[in-house]
């Protein structure tokens, strides 16, 4: 009776993992992922979200110069992403390297490396990434209600310094810039307000 009551809770507990990380509907995806970008890119914005085994494909094709990313259903949280079309090379390699189980240090000297040899391109312009963030306290994922949720902000300018921006390297207030991975593919401002 013991062996048969640990099969069934053991059962019980692999679907119930199971069911929190099947994707919510496509609806759903759309109305969280586009929290992060402005509000006049928020209707015509592509998004890319999960099916119901959690590959990522197109939820929907958009009309504008925004991508934006859903919710990771496996993750804890809200955690949605939006940034300009010309940075999709740069991320979609990253999605692809680590989907193959890259370490972050490895995609970050693949990216660079293939980036450098031209086999895709960062923009040469600077352009625009924002998060928007919020722990499960203050996430609904039944409804996609988020209540004091976090934006930040990133512009990627690849390989500018502190040097030729006159950013510093860390933000000494609350919304300061400031320059992360500063000569490289992936440098970029970051601007992280203060937290409610």
């Amino acid at each position: 009776m013991k062996k048969f009551t640990f099969f069934l809770l053991s059962g019980f507990c692999a679907f119930n993992a199971l069911a929190q990380t099947t994707a919510p509907t496509p609806d759903l995806q759309i109305k969280t992922a586009v929290l992060a970008a402005p509000s006049d890119k928020r209707d015509g914005a592509t998004v890319l979200g999960y099916s119901g085994k959690n590959e990522m494909i197109v939820l929907r094709k958009g009309t504008n110069d925004y991508v934006c990313l859903a919710d990771d259903p496996t993750q804890k949280g809200l955690n949605v992403s939006c940034y300009h079309q010309g940075l999709e090379p740069f991320m979609a390699r990253g999605r692809e390297l680590k989907k193959e189980g890259k370490s972050p240090a490895e995609i970050m000297k693949i990216r660079e490396e293939e980036e450098k040899a031209g086999k895709w391109k960062m923009p040469k312009q600077p352009s625009s990434l924002f998060v928007y963030s919020a722990p499960d306290s203050s996430y609904n994922a039944a409804t996609g209600e988020v209540k004091n949720g976090y934006l930040r902000s990133v512009v990627y300018i690849p390989y500018a310094t502190s040097e030729s921006t006159g950013l510093p390297l860390k933000a000494e207030a609350p919304g300061m810039p400031w320059i992360m991975d500063p000569g490289t593919h992936r440098a970029h401002i970051m601007i992280n307000p203060a937290r409610k």
